[in-house]
């Protein structure tokens, strides 16, 4: 009978036994390195679609509103369903970055960045159908509460219209500063690996003068901590203050309590859909399947399973309410929904939203890559539908059966829609060019519970050196600890230390001159000694640096193991050279 219970070690959430060097090149590839061919496709078909939504837009603005599909009776249709839909992809973005924080959630870490991203983008697009729709949109600027020259001409704040401007504006400079704050270190990252000057003079105004020091990080905990905090209060208020929009209205189908916490619920699940399907294409394009993993697809699905079973209870209870009110007007809302001329509306919503993700409940779907971008895919087009049913459906008949009439959108409806899609690629393409798209520093805080790896490593007696697991550290001086090194194995270092300068070059004090060591980033005063007594001078020993070497000089010093690599003392010394 064993004499300890041991936990069983989880499922590692970073693959392919990646050391902290390894996270930083795989971070900085797409940033540093040139934009592959299908990058380019999907930009320029991203890019033609945007520009078609800016003529569209244009068209628009120059000659009326009556180029839309709108009429007296269903005076919002089109394009308030596209800003609807764009806010609700919005919120899967602060979700996973500010709920799943704040509940210490690890395997937030390396979707968390292209969510807010994603957030950031969602919300300009969604924030553009409003100011259109008000026909003279170089006055938007009307529906902020300012003193003006008609003297006391005021917004009405008793509008579900004007607490949106407020929300949707809140809403986007808190995960704008939640983003941006995330984005630091790893900006640094990119500063310190830069090799042209005025590249590395973008990140470093990038990153605000990020040093890396503990006050930073403890500063940068406390900040995101009370953004976490601002933030998510935010993902329920948005879309409750969306909802507001119809549940105040006395119009049959909307005038309901349901509608907040139901829109919430869509909310989240349209947005975890999309980043679902952004997640699945980057993490092809961009080579990060060791960090965007199986797992993380899966419980991401499992989010969207259980969210699209709270709409299906929601879709239900709204056609229960509506029996059990007696009021004739609410009962013909939901029988026109399902059996009227929209009803190939009102189907295809069911069908994407209700049943589709249930297959969900299954592993093997919800492991599946190509099934899981396929449901993504059909949820957002479920929850376009949903919001069109709510509301072209509830304005096309109204209490007058003599001004019943139907919706239909032109080509400039449909060209500003697919516009905002193309602008929204745009962003985001552009975006995983020049930001890191993964959260490199707080990826490798959890390289050490990417389990297996480490177990297998102790039980057959091999060293953790530079694996990230080992994480003794020294207060003796590096100068002391290599000559206690050296008097106990001197055979066996001094073959290490031949090895390692028949690698990197051995330096020649009568024609080469020491460089300063210190400028490397983890090299003090100490370590320059230690790495003198050894024979590295100058940065060009440092750069022909690789894992063999690294690892070579942890075993001879015995001190701060993996720290030349976690710091890529190589890539910080190429730069010097460089520079």
């Amino acid at each position: 009978m064993a004499s300890h219970y041991e936990a069983p070690i989880r499922r590692p959430l970073v693959t392919g036994e990646k050391s902290y060097h390894d996270v930083t090149v795989d971070v900085a590839r797409p940033v540093e390195g040139k934009a592959n061919k299908a990058w380019w496709i999907v930009f320029n078909i991203s890019l033609v679609a945007f520009l078609w939504g800016i003529g569209c837009i244009i068209y628009t603005i120059s000659t009326g509103i009556g180029v839309w599909g709108l009429n007296k009776t269903v005076n919002w249709a089109w394009d308030i369903t596209n800003f609807v839909w764009w806010v609700g992809i919005g919120h899967a973005g602060t979700l996973i970055s500010a709920v799943l924080l704040l509940f210490r959630q690890k395997w937030r870490m390396a979707i968390n960045r292209s969510a807010e991203a994603m957030t950031i983008f969602s919300v300009i697009q969604a924030g553009l159908f409003p100011i259109i729709h008000m026909g003279r949109p170089w006055l938007a600027y009307w529906v902020l509460p300012i003193p003006n020259q008609f003297g006391s001409l005021w917004v009405n704040f008793n509008s579900p219209l004007l607490w949106d401007v407020f929300a949707i504006s809140t809403y986007l400079s808190v995960s704008l500063v939640f983003w941006w704050t995330g984005l630091l270190p790893d900006f640094a990252m990119i500063r310190d690996r830069a090799v042209k000057p005025f590249q590395k003079k973008i990140y470093s105004l990038l990153s605000f003068g990020w040093s890396g020091r503990a006050k930073d990080w403890q500063r940068f905990e406390e900040v995101s901590l009370v953004l976490a905090g601002l933030a998510t209060p935010l993902v329920l208020s948005v879309h409750t203050i969306v909802s507001f929009d119809f549940a105040t209205s006395v119009i049959p189908g909307w005038h309901t309590t349901i509608f907040p916490p139901y829109f919430v619920a869509g909310a989240i699940f349209s947005g975890f859909a999309m980043v679902n399907t952004l997640l699945i294409i980057m993490r092809k394009v961009c080579n990060l399947e060791d960090y965007i993993t199986v797992q993380h697809i899966e419980l991401m699905n499992i989010v969207i399973m259980i969210t699209g079973s709270i709409v299906g209870v929601a879709y239900i209870t709204e056609l229960f309410i509506a029996w059990y009110s007696g009021v004739e007007y609410e009962q013909y809302a939901f029988l026109n929904r399902a059996t009227g001329p929209y009803w190939w509306a009102y189907w295809a919503m069911m069908t994407c939203n209700v049943f589709s993700p249930q297959f969900m409940w299954f592993k093997k779907l919800r492991t599946s890559i190509m099934f899981s971008f396929f449901i993504s895919i059909v949820v957002n087009i479920g929850m376009w539908f949903e919001r069109f049913v709510i509301i072209v459906t509830s304005l096309h008949r109204d209490y007058l059966p003599s001004s019943w009439t139907m919706f239909s959108p032109t080509f400039v409806d449909i060209g500003i829609f697919i516009g905002t899609i193309g602008f929204f690629f745009v962003l985001f393409l552009l975006y995983s060019r020049t930001f890191p798209v993964i959260a490199q520093a707080e990826v490798k805080t959890i390289l050490k519970s990417s389990g297996e790896r480490y177990k297998r490593l102790r039980e057959s007696g091999e060293s953790l050196v530079g694996t990230g697991a080992d994480e003794r550290t020294s207060n003796v001086g590096a100068a002391a600890i290599i000559t206690e090194s050296s008097s106990n194995d001197s055979v066996d270092n001094s073959e290490k230390v031949s090895d390692l300068l028949g690698t990197i070059g051995s330096f020649d004090a009568a024609s080469e001159t020491a460089d300063d060591l210190k400028k490397i980033n983890g090299v003090g005063p100490k370590m320059e000694e230690v790495l003198n007594s050894i024979g590295i001078y100058t940065f060009l020993q440092v750069s022909k640096m690789t894992k063999r070497e690294y690892d070579l000089l942890d075993s001879i010093t015995g001190s701060f193991p993996g720290r030349a690599e976690r710091d890529d003392w190589a890539g910080q010394a190429k730069n010097l050279l460089n520079n």
